[in-house]
C-alpha cells in the first residue's frame, strides 16, 4: 500500500485547546493593533470592513499555524497538508444541487426563528448592526465571505476537526455532525447557527466521500456567493422573497432537490481518486 503524503493527525481535547489558544493569541494581536491605531495614530479603524477582513484572516492563520506546529509536526513529522484535487465532472453536477437543496431547507427552518420580542428582537438588531459593517463595502464582503471564509473555515472545521476526529476513531457521521455543530456555534447567533450546521453536514459529507478539501471550499463559497447576490443585487434576504414564493414551497423544493442528489451522490456516483 502506498504511503500517504498527508499527515494522519488526530483531533481531541488537546487539539481543541491548541486551536482555542491560537484563537486567543490572534484575537489579542488584533485587539492590540486596533488600540494602537486609535491611541497612537489617532485612527479608529476597528469597525472598518477592511480591518475586520484582515483580523479574521490573522485569527484563522494563527489557529491553523498553532495546530500545525504544536500538534501535526510534533506527532507526525509532517507539515499540515490537504488534498485539493479536483474530481470528475459528474460529482460537481451532483453536489451543487444537493447543496442548493439544503440551503432551501435551512432557509425555511431559519425563517421560523423569531426576529422580534424582548430577547430575539434586541439580539437580531445587534446582529444586523454587526453585519452592516461588512455589507457597507461589497468588495470586502465578497473577498471575506466568498473567498477567505471558505478557505479558512473549511481547513479548520473539515480539514482539522472532522478529519482529525475520524483519524482518532470517531464514527464518520458523528465527526461530521460534531464539526458542523461547532461550525454553527462560531457564527454566534441562532439564525446563522441553523443554516451553518445543516450546510456543514453537507460540506462534511462531501469531504468525507471525496477526500478533497477543494469541493467543500467551492460549495461553501457558492453558498456565501448566493447570500451576497441576494443582499447586493436583489435587496432581499431570502430565496422565498426573490422568487415570490411561500417559505413552505421553498422547503418542499429543497427537500426534493436534496433527496434526489443526495441519493445519486452517495449511491450512484463514482469518485475517480483516493487520498494517498
Amino acid at each position: 500500500m502506498e504511503k500517504s503524503k498527508y499527515p494522519q493527525y488526530i483531533f481531541d481535547w488537546m487539539g481543541g485547546l491548541i486551536l482555542f489558544l491560537g484563537y486567543m493569541v490572534g484575537s489579542m494581536f488584533v485587539g492590540f493593533a486596533g488600540i494602537a491605531g486609535k491611541f497612537i495614530f489617532k485612527l479608529d479603524f476597528m469597525q472598518k470592513p477592511w480591518f475586520m477582513m484582515i483580523s479574521n484572516a490573522v485569527v484563522f492563520c494563527l489557529m491553523i499555524a498553532a495546530f500545525d506546529f504544536i500538534v501535526v509536526r510534533q506527532k507526525t513529522n509532517k507539515k499540515l497538508n490537504f488534498n485539493f484535487s479536483p474530481t470528475n465532472v459528474s460529482t460537481y453536477l451532483l453536489i451543487f444541487p444537493m447543496m442548493l437543496g439544503m440551503m432551501f431547507i435551512g432557509e425555511f427552518i431559519t425563517s421560523q426563528i423569531p426576529t422580534t420580542g424582548p430577547f430575539f428582537g434586541d439580539f437580531y438588531s445587534f446582529f444586523e448592526n454587526l453585519m452592516s459593517g461588512l455589507t457597507n463595502d461589497p468588495i470586502v464582503m465578497v473577498i471575506t465571505a466568498v473567498i477567505m471564509a471558505p478557505i479558512f473555515e473549511e481547513i479548520v472545521f473539515r480539514g482539522i476537526i472532522q478529519k482529525g476526529m475520524i483519524n482518532n476513531g470517531v464514527k464518520p457521521w458523528k465527526a461530521i455532525l460534531l464539526a458542523s455543530i461547532l461550525f454553527g456555534l462560531i457564527h454566534g447567533n441562532p439564525w446563522q447557527f441553523v443554516g451553518a450546521t445543516l450546510l456543514g453536514c453537507v460540506l462534511g459529507l462531501v469531504y468525507y466521500k471525496t477526500k478533497s478539501l477543494l469541493l467543500p471550499m467551492l460549495l461553501h463559497g457558492f453558498n456565501n456567493l448566493c447570500s451576497a447576490v441576494l443582499i447586493f443585487y436583489t435587496k432581499k434576504e431570502s430565496f422565498a422573497e426573490v422568487f415570490e414564493m411561500q417559505e413552505w414551497m421553498i422547503l418542499i423544493i429543497g427537500i426534493v432537490l436534496f433527496s434526489i442528489f443526495f441519493y445519486l451522490f452517495i449511491f450512484k456516483n463514482k469518485v475517480s481518486y483516493t487520498e494517498v
